[in-house]
């Protein structure tokens, strides 16, 4: 189970901190105006972990209104395929809301930040939906989003919305090993592929491991058939 790659994002403060606005529209007004619906959402993940609710999700959207929610009709479907087809790799179809290998808990505290680790030296291990690991990302995403994760990281097992939101975080706001992040990706059309380098891009692109690249395309163009758009181009890293 990949575990990695939100630990690639910036461990300094969080620039795309600013893209949360306690005061966007409701969940009740993104809910109707997101492009997948509940039965889309079941049809993607028909043996998901019940954690991860429809509603949770559409709870989540107002801490990033421009997810899945600029450009033309296509784009932002893309953008929610591609999202979602991302996170169906991370937790093998929703599956999975804690990393699976307790093993590496305590390796994801990294002592240099000023802030340590108050949760303790193996609470950051990899929750949610982009499997969120590492003390300074809990600690961004948390500063982002407005809820103290560096304290209390099990808020991301325990509240679905609060897990769908550090997943939006990474994909709103992070570049990871890439040069961009993937909701810009999608929005200025450089391809699912560089979403794939933004999340995980050292280990699996340029020929590292191109059978995850694969599973992850192919989770992509299951899911913009099912949302009834064509996947673009640039697929692959």
């Amino acid at each position: 189970m990949f575990t990695a790659a939100p630990a690639q994002a910036a461990t300094g403060p969080v620039a795309g901190s600013t893209h949360v606005s306690a005061s966007a529209a409701g969940s009740d007004t993104i809910q109707a105006n997101f492009v997948v619906s509940e039965a889309q959402f079941n049809q993607m993940f028909p043996n998901r972990n019940p954690f991860y609710t429809y509603q949770g999700l559409v709870d989540a959207l107002s801490a990033f209104p421009g997810f899945a929610n600029t450009g033309d009709d296509t784009t932002k479907k893309q953008e929610a395929a591609a999202f979602l087809a991302n996170v169906n790799h991370e937790t093998g179809g929703l599956q999975y809301v804690v990393e699976q290998n307790t093993a590496n808990y305590p390796a994801y505290c990294d002592w240099s930040q000023p802030y340590g680790c108050p949760a303790g030296q193996d609470a950051y291990y990899g929750r949610g939906p982009i499997q969120l690991s590492w003390n300074f990302n809990y600690k961004a995403a948390g500063d982002a989003i407005g809820v103290d994760l560096l304290n209390n990281p099990w808020l991301v097992e325990n509240d679905p919305a609060i897990a769908w939101k550090t997943g939006l975080w990474y994909w709103n706001t992070q570049s990871g090993p890439g040069t961009m992040t993937p909701h810009d990706a999608m929005v200025n059309h450089a391809g699912f592929g560089q979403t794939i380098r933004s999340i995980n891009g050292s280990l699996e692109c340029d020929g590292r491991n191109p059978a995850q690249v694969q599973s992850r395309v192919d989770a992509y163009q299951r899911f913009t058939s099912i949302l009834g758009v064509a996947p673009g181009d640039n697929l692959y890293c």
